[in-house]
């Protein structure tokens, strides 16, 4: 039953940051439980990339040892930028509001806005996967902005600022290994 709790949980919490609630953001507890289900979200989101990509690559022939370590980086891309995106957005917001929430703390919001990119296996489709990811990584850019604007409690417009200072850093950190089709 245990199992079944958490799948509901996932895919609510899935649901919940998709749809940008800004409620769910900010009445989320931080919980160990919610803690995982963060952190399961972006493995998820890591490994939806990598398939995504993985395929692209095997039908372009790619080299077993160089398919192995491009999907190894792209996967470590989108782990290492959830932790350096939630470190910047951090900082700023330890300026902006000294002591309000911990970095710890913002690893759970930033992690549920991480849903979107759970959907980033759909780049393989030709002709539409550079325009899918660039949806997803817009969408995720909205979903951090509520969680950031809810979590510290401030303006939309400051937290749009926040997390447009480590945005494009993601971005490239992400994007550094391509897949050309």
């Amino acid at each position: 039953m245990k199992g079944e709790d958490s799948i509901t949980g996932l895919r609510a919490t899935l649901w919940n940051a998709l749809s940008l609630n800004g409620n769910f953001y900010e009445k989320t507890p931080y919980t160990g439980r919610t803690k995982r289900i963060a952190l399961t979200i972006v493995i998820l989101a890591a490994v939806s990339r990598v398939l995504g990509n993985a395929v692209i690559l095997l039908i372009n022939r790619t080299e077993l040892s160089v398919l192995f370590l491009a999907l190894w980086i792209d996967g470590l891309a989108v782990v290492g930028g959830y932790f350096f995106w939630s470190f910047t957005i951090s900082k700023i917001g330890d300026w902006l509001k000294p002591g309000h929430v911990t970095y710890g703390e913002l690893l759970v919001p930033i992690g549920f806005a991480y849903a979107p990119q759970v959907l980033n296996f759909l780049t393989l489709i030709p002709l539409l996967g550079e325009g899918i990811e660039r949806i997803l990584a817009v969408w995720s850019l909205l979903a951090v902005i509520v969680a950031v604007r809810q979590g510290l409690d401030i303006q939309t417009r400051w937290a749009a600022l926040i997390c447009l200072v480590g945005w494009p850093l993601i971005q490239i950190a992400i994007g550094f290994v391509t897949v050309d089709s």
